[in-house]
């Protein structure tokens, strides 16, 4: 149960220091002259987020944990600081586009588009897979998969638009 607890702390913590530096991040591309993309599914990201983490605080605070899915849950978030860390101040939850600005291609941008999107498809199914809760995981994971559907969208229309958007 402790160790539940931990880790359902540990990625609240996560996600809300990551909305604190994504509209930090937000604040400083804007005043640089970008321009939002996509705001319109903004709102249904952040209700999926949130419902799914809140589900599981209410539903798996006390289950024991799976000890595999835990260590495939610490590999993406390996995967997403580095990502974050390659995108640096460029990187916020929502889809800017700044003029001047190129595209990031190191990091894990040399081999993947969107590795934050890995990231939140592998996390959006293994932390439910973490307390066995495969069924929860199914669900979350396909209406994850319809939101990112209309997010990819409008962000590869943004990068198409422009050879200066900022990837999230």
């Amino acid at each position: 149960m402790i160790w539940s607890i931990l880790l359902l702390t540990a990625v609240t913590l996560e996600r809300l220091g990551e909305l604190v530096l994504a509209r930090r991040n937000t604040r400083a591309l804007l005043a640089k002259g970008g321009r939002e993309v996509g705001a319109a599914h903004y709102s249904t990201i952040v209700s999926l987020h949130a419902a799914w983490l809140i589900g599981l605080w209410l539903f798996a605070w006390n289950a024991p944990l799976e000890t595999g899915w835990v260590v495939v849950f610490a590999g993406l978030q390996v995967l997403r600081f580095w990502t974050l860390s390659t995108l640096g101040r460029r990187w916020t939850t929502r889809i800017i586009v700044v003029p001047g600005e190129t595209l990031v291609t190191t990091g894990p941008y040399r081999f993947l588009r969107h590795p934050n999107y890995v990231v939140v498809i592998g996390e959006i199914a293994v932390l439910p897979l973490c307390f066995d809760m495969p069924i929860y995981a199914l669900v979350f994971t396909l209406v994850n998969a319809l939101v990112l559907t209309i997010r990819i969208r409008a962000e590869n229309a943004a990068l198409s638009g422009s050879s200066h958007a900022q990837q999230p």
